[in-house]
């Protein structure tokens, strides 16, 4: 196959970083250049994210963290991912008539916990002050920064609903008729929170201030706006009805960011990490481990085979995503067997030449449950609601393209960033949630809660059902790789359930064909929409396989041929991986070109 790419792999050895905006990606090389570690330039990008992509992220999200010390010489995971408020009972959400928690407003909100794990993680591994890492969003957000088409096109998808029923956002989202795409928006509102947060992080160390940080934001001026909001408003939610929320400045208090082992599979000389199974994370370690049993090196990424096989795979792995994953917390996930030779030995039997259109979990006796499952309605149906109600999810997006479904629905995505410094280090983070569009600005903060709890299920017995303060099965899933022992690889993309697809398959075309990061990135991609949606409505589409135009037509119809219910997509229109790589002395990086908005950077 060629290999053209959109732009070179950026080679360096002093330090590089990618991401899904230029602006974040240059806001954590200037932190690199100013002596910082990948940690502190990892929260600085992490940051700048929420001013410059706020329909896709925000102060009120979640992010899961992957990160490698060169110091401890170990990867650990830090968990972003806030718990479901103590009065999130089944019971309380079925005596509201609902069966499906929101995709927007109030009762769709967890604990925010992407502050708390850029805090902890700027605390044991950066080396600067929050204020610094604060720098480059304080700037964008006093200053302005320049408008991407898509939060002009998001703004303008919820006008009447932001006009109607969520006046707290139109105050920011709609001044001065809105934001324009090219044109300086500034965000008063964020910038005087984080400006208070400064002003209450005092202390007589950097450690000290950047506690007094966390204390004020869980149990000070953030948490008491929360708490008020969510007591005394009523909000608009995509069930169409109004509620108030759950969330509480006690559920804010009583959690915090924790420090977890991965989990982990090898693979052809590759150690592949992710987070746990509260994280839909082990999901690309089950397709490992049931690819292992393949040849792919002997096929091609374009080959018809490859697609196949891989998709086939995907179908497995996430039906059990379905069946055994929840918060470790809560229930026992048999993560072991899951990767087991033996089990997956069986299970690859499963894989023939036809596609299958069954979901197709494994039997484990003793865990797990049947997975639900809602067929979808149409085809506009596996796209989160959004316009008359608000967005669940901006997952999957053609971001020159956003357009409103007949069920409001909206296409957008989520962020990510890389970052390997001259010390080795690295970080792979996945923040998300809190976007402009899923619930109404808390007044007094500039920004809404997020909506994560929306992967609940409202039926007794499942891994995944809701409980008081527990963790909602999350589709961020960051990816840490080593080779031969050593760390190597830092990738990841937004795009809730198919996250695990378009990563795991510019890994795949790494690993097995040779490419470099940036061809693996630009080479045609594809995803499988078969199993149930982690997003609401939560509905499958048996079958449906999406590939980008690029592919030859021989192989779209090989594939058509075995059975895919096969949607060619516009031919740069799927995945937004980033990636980063350390080998030897030598570092690299890789960004997606679609949408012309992600960046990578190096020296």
């Amino acid at each position: 196959m060629s290999k053209f790419t959109t732009r070179p792999e950026i080679l360096g050895t002093f330090g590089v970083v990618a991401s899904t905006h230029w602006l974040a990606t240059a806001a954590g090389m200037a932190i690199l250049e100013k002596g910082g570690n990948a940690f502190d330039a990892a929260v600085a990008i992490g940051f700048a994210l929420q001013v410059v992509e706020p329909h896709l992220n925000g102060p009120g999200g979640d992010v899961p963290i992957l990160l490698y010390s060169a110091k401890s010489d170990r990867v650990d995971v830090v968990c972003g991912q806030g718990v479901a408020p103590a009065a999130a009972t089944i019971g309380a959400y079925r005596s509201l008539g609902l069966d499906l928690v929101p995709g927007t407003g109030l009762l769709a909100a967890v604990v925010p916990g992407a502050f708390d794990a850029w805090m902890l993680m700027l605390r044991d591994h950066g080396t600067l002050e929050l204020a610094e890492v604060l720098a480059p969003a304080l700037g964008y957000a006093t200053a302005g920064f320049a408008v991407v088409p898509n939060i002009a096109k998001t703004v303008e998808t919820v006008r009447p609903l932001f006009e109607t029923e969520w006046p707290s956002s139109a105050a920011i989202w709609l001044r001065d008729g809105g934001p324009v795409a090219g044109k300086l928006f500034r965000n008063p509102a964020v910038a005087e929170t984080y400006q208070r947060l400064l002003r209450e992080a005092a202390g007589d160390s950097r450690e000290a201030r950047i506690e007094a940080a966390r204390r004020a934001w869980y149990g000070g001026f953030v948490a008491e706006a929360i708490d008020r909001f969510c007591r005394t408003q009523e909000v608009m939610d995509s069930s169409g009805r109004r509620h108030r929320g759950l969330l509480t400045a006690d559920d804010m208090a009583r959690w915090s960011a924790a420090v977890e082992r991965p989990c982990s599979y090898d693979y052809h000389g590759y150690t592949l990490c992710k987070t746990g199974p509260w994280g839909q994370g082990p999901v690309a370690l089950q397709q490992l481990a049931l690819l292992r049993g393949f040849d792919l090196g002997a096929l091609s990424a374009e080959d018809p085979e490859f697609v196949h096989t891989v998709v086939e795979c995907a179908k497995l792995a996430f039906a059990d995503r379905e069946a055994f994953y929840g918060d470790p917390d809560f229930v026992r996930v048999p993560m072991e067997t899951l990767l087991s030779d033996g089990y997956n030995d069986e299970r690859r039997k499963l894989v023939d030449r036809r596609a299958s259109r069954e979901l197709r979990p494994g039997h484990i006796p003793g865990h797990g449950a049947p997975p639900i499952v809602r067929i979808a309605r149409g085809a506009d149906s596996d796209v989160a609601h959004a316009g008359a109600h608000g967005a669940g999810e901006p997952t999957v997006a053609r971001f020159e393209a956003m357009a409103v479904s007949r069920g409001g629905g909206t296409r957008g995505d989520t962020c990510h960033l890389d970052v390997i410094d001259r010390w080795g280090n690295m970080v792979s983070a996945t923040p998300s949630g809190g976007w402009l569009q899923s619930s109404p600005a808390i007044p007094g903060l500039g920004f809404p809660l997020g909506t994560r709890g929306q992967m609940f299920w409202l039926e007794e017995g499942r891994p995944a059902s809701l409980a008081p303060r527990k963790r909602p099965r999350t589709t961020l899933t960051p990816s840490l790789a080593l080779r031969e022992g050593v760390p190597y690889m830092a990738f990841g993309t937004p795009g809730g359930d198919q996250q695990d697809q378009w990563s795991l398959n510019v890994f795949l075309r790494h690993v097995h064909f040779g490419l470099n990061l940036q061809e693996a990135i630009d080479a045609p991609e594809f995803h499988t929409a078969h199993f149930p949606s982690s997003f609401y409505p939560r509905e499958c589409r048996p079958g449906h396989v999406v590939v980008e135009g690029r592919f030859p037509p021989a192989t779209i119809e090989a594939l058509r041929r075995r059975g895919h219910d096969l949607e060619v997509d516009a031919d740069w229109s799927l995945g937004r991986v980033s990636a980063a790589a350390k080998d030897g002395p030598l570092l690299k990086a890789a960004a997606n070109a679609r949408f012309m908005q992600g960046y990578a950077i190096g020296r």
